[in-house]
């Protein structure tokens, strides 16, 4: 059976499911989105004179779910558009509509007995085929599907979201022992494909995968500082960023989730799993049971682990809780040893490795979580997986773990840690020692590009996608072996079928002489024998842009010669992935700024990830765009304008979206922005099928018969017609205080640049023209000081300095 799903219904407004509706819709999808009616007026609708039937009373519940779910950040979807294929209801009224939907989604509060209550209605009004899932924690997917049709019950199973649902990235599918099998095929693949989503498949085992191993992570940390006398300060800063977890590290996470919630899935697994051989580290410490005996559940009630409040000199003070005294301290900066050393490895496994081997009391702390952890793992299979990577996946797009659990064990080595573990008092499961005993020393192996997992039930290596879909999910670093070049910032592989894929592994992407050779390198090498390039990683980020470090270096030293030089190499490698004789794809995500974004305006197509937060930034530092990106804006507003209005509003758009330094909050914004080409470049929902999807445009180009562009020399710039109208607005935001005395100088270099000058009259100029005006403001500006200033400020981890 072929599945089109154009409609989706989803029943319950509350923060997951107003928030889940708003995904659907930001793909693309028209959602229904209802919930109970109220049964009592409020003061206003009581002013107004409204009776409970009044339509706008009866949509109250859902229609103010739903604007605040809006209003929240980060936003819940791609662009406020998005919003108008939302249309609300009711359950009343409402319910028998869910007929003409393809998708039901229960989303009501976590109780069993009113989901069987939902389920019933929808079962009355569904039509059969419809699919049906419900999204729960932790509820037994077996026991809503009692007391339902057949046609119900082969079409129903559990879909687990995450919150927030556009940005933590997991789906757990969780079947029931009637639910079809297409059904189960259809829901992974199309979580994957359409949503965005690593789909982990699931067992109907309590807290599913994502939940049972974080919320043991969680637990054995609350049993680690009450044994190693840790404060929640120090436990902040050894389980966050320096282990690869997210800022909010574990009792912050905490507080997001809400400490009770953390309870009650922690006494929902003592409860329900006896025969759980950790089941003891769920018991919860007094300590926090008392948290939630007063109420103090994080962010949901303004107190936690930690306490906002207003400090003296008017602003916010973050507060912590010490569990002995119970009181709220202010926060102590945690230092340790091995971890201060440990940081400056940028390499998370040899991180990892080197904490493990600390001799103080951070590196007991990270023997004993790990240790406890992988004990923890490996007893869950086959329990909860039959599959090892399925726990991998579920921990790094549902925790935001940067490596999953047994991929740490292979950094760690895994017979060597298996050692250390039984030294340390600590089991490991049979199937782990019986893969030692067979010859393999891991959990993972990479074969011809293709991530190799070992399975325990079929002992031997299997792949971690679906069969015939390995090609579909490209990874670079898994083709090391097939490196054609290499520096030691940059990597050209051969990802098969003649195309070649550069990667660069600089601090948060940055782009420096090493990236640009790397560039240079990977398009000549294309022109010699191959079809073309991609240019991505999987990276945390694409880019943060240039490498402003050395652009401050030659800056303070007045080493002009130098600087023009390096801008002069920045300019001719983007000129040179525009006009290659090779199509030059680049398939960014995350962080897509500054030079990676004038990059991005230069290749031919450009495949980003949903997640893509790309802008032309440098306005920030107090500079102009000067890698190509202010001519390449300028050029696109050309062609933009027609003969009739020489002057139209496209410049002056594009102007202000480089004065302000904007951002695209994603990479559907990034058309409006017009950093993207609608009906050219092509978003890719799911981030890890960039690099696959970006190989097949190269190969699609370039058999089509690629032919190199030719530059330009018929640009139409304004001249002075609107550079005076550009001053004229840059010195009435000055005058309102909107803009600094050295915002006035930066924007002013830029307004000459977009209009090409001081051109008597609108002209017809060059690539090269524009490009020589840029190098020319950016030199100016890294002589001012205030420039020097805000860039010396990021430099220094803070942001620009308004100067």
């Amino acid at each position: 059976m072929k599945r089109i799903i154009k409609k989706v219904a989803v029943l319950g407004s509350g923060v997951m499911g107003s928030r889940i509706a708003c995904h659907f819709a930001g793909t693309g999808v028209q959602v229904l989105l209802l919930d109970i009616a109220p049964t009592e007026l409020n003061a206003s609708e009581k002013a107004k004179g409204l009776a409970l039937d009044h339509p706008a009373v009866k949509n109250r519940i859902v229609n103010d779910a739903l604007a605040a779910a809006v209003k929240s950040n980060p936003s819940p979807v791609y662009t406020k558009d998005a919003v108008k294929k939302i249309t609300t209801g009711n359950f009343t009224d409402n319910m028998k509509d869910i007929a003409g939907c393809d998708w039901v989604i229960e989303v009501v509060v976590e109780r069993l007995d009113i989901k069987h209550q939902v389920l019933s209605e929808v079962d009355k009004f569904r039509k059969p085929g419809t699919l049906i899932t419900s999204n729960t924690s932790g509820i037994p997917i077996h026991l809503m599907a009692e007391g339902r049709s057949e046609d119900f019950k082969k079409h129903f199973c559990g879909t687990h979201f995450f919150n927030p649902p556009r940005y933590l990235r997991l789906l757990e599918i969780i079947p029931t022992t009637y639910t079809d099998r297409e059904v189960i095929n259809f829901l992974m693949e199309y979580g994957d494909v359409y949503l965005g989503k690593t789909t982990v498949l699931c067992k109907d085992t309590p807290a599913f995968i994502a939940n049972r191993i974080g919320v043991y992570s969680i637990a054995l940390i609350f049993k680690l500082v009450e044994k190693l006398g840790l404060s929640i300060d120090e436990v902040e800063a050894l389980s966050g960023p320096v282990l690869g977890r997210p800022k909010s590290a574990t009792f912050r996470t905490a507080d997001v989730v809400g400490i009770d919630t953390l309870v009650k899935v922690a006494q929902g697994v003592y409860d329900n799993c006896p025969e759980d051989e950790a089941r003891d580290t769920f018991i919860i410490p007094s300590w926090i049971s008392k948290l939630v005996e007063n109420k103090w559940l994080g962010d949901k009630t303004g107190q936690g682990f930690f306490k906002k409040i207003k400090s003296k000199n008017g602003g916010s003070e973050i507060l912590v809780l010490n569990p002995s005294s119970f009181e709220y301290e202010p926060r102590k900066k945690s230092k340790f040893a091995s971890v201060e050393t440990a940081k400056g490895i940028d390499d998370l496994r040899l991180r990892i490795k080197a904490l493990l081997s600390g001799q103080d009391k951070a590196g007991e702390f990270f023997r004993q979580f790990h240790y406890g952890l992988f004990s923890y793992i490996s007893h869950r299979i086959p329990e909860i997986s039959d599959e090892v990577y399925r726990i991998d996946d579920a921990m790094k797009a549902g925790f935001g773990w940067e490596i999953g659990a047994f991929e740490t064990w292979d950094a760690l080595g895994v017979e060597k840690t298996c050692k250390a573990m039984k030294d340390a008092g600590f089991s490991v499961a049979p199937w782990v020692e019986d893969m030692l005993a067979k010859g393999n020393s891991s959990f993972y192996k990479v074969d011809k590009g293709v991530t190799l997992c070992y399975s325990p039930a079929e002992s031997k290596y299997v792949p971690t996608v679906a069969a015939g879909m390995e090609s579909a999910f490209l990874v670079m670093k898994n083709f090391a072996g097939q490196t054609v070049w290499k520096n030691s910032a940059a990597n050209v592989y051969h990802l098969g079928d003649d195309v070649l894929g550069l990667e660069w592994n600089t601090k948060m992407g940055t782009i420096g002489g090493e990236v640009l050779e790397g560039i240079q390198k990977a398009i000549s090498l294309a022109e010699e024998k191959y079809k073309g390039v991609v240019i991505a990683n999987s990276n945390q980020n694409f880019s943060a842009g240039a490498n402003v470090g050395l652009i401050f270096m030659y800056a303070v030293e007045q080493d002009y010669d130098e600087l023009d030089m390096a801008i002069r190499a920045f300019q001719n490698t983007m000129m040179r992935a525009r006009y290659s004789s090779v199509p030059v794809v680049i398939a960014p995500h995350g962080l897509t700024l500054g030079g990676s974004c004038e990059l991005s305006l230069h290749s031919d197509k450009v495949l980003p990830a949903a997640e893509s937060y790309i802008g032309l930034v440098e306005l920030g530092v107090g500079l102009i765009p000067g890698g190509g990106g202010t001519k390449e804006f300028v050029l696109r507003a050309a062609d933009e304008m027609h003969e009739d209005e020489p002057d139209t509003i496209t410049l002056k758009n594009r102007f202000l979206t480089i004065a302000t330094a904007k951002v695209s909050t994603s990479a559907f914004e990034a058309f409006d922005l017009g950093i993207l080409r609608k009906g050219h470049d092509e978003v890719i929902l799911n981030q890890d099928r960039r690099i696959a999807a970006a190989k097949n445009s190269v190969i699609e180009i370039f058999d089509k018969g690629y032919v190199t562009p030719v530059q330009r020399t018929d640009i139409r710039v304004p001249g002075r017609s609107m550079l005076g109208a550009f001053y004229a607005g840059v010195n009435g935001m000055w005058r309102a205080n909107y803009a600094t005395d050295h915002d006035v100088v930066v924007a002013k270099k830029l307004a000459y640049v977009m209009c090409g000058g001081d051109l008597s009259e609108p002209s017809l100029v060059s690539e090269q023209y524009l490009l020589d005006l840029e190098r020319e403001a950016f030199l100016s500006l890294c002589g001012e000081k205030k420039t020097l200033e805000r860039i010396q400020s990021v430099l220094k981890g803070g942001k620009p300095v308004r100067n």
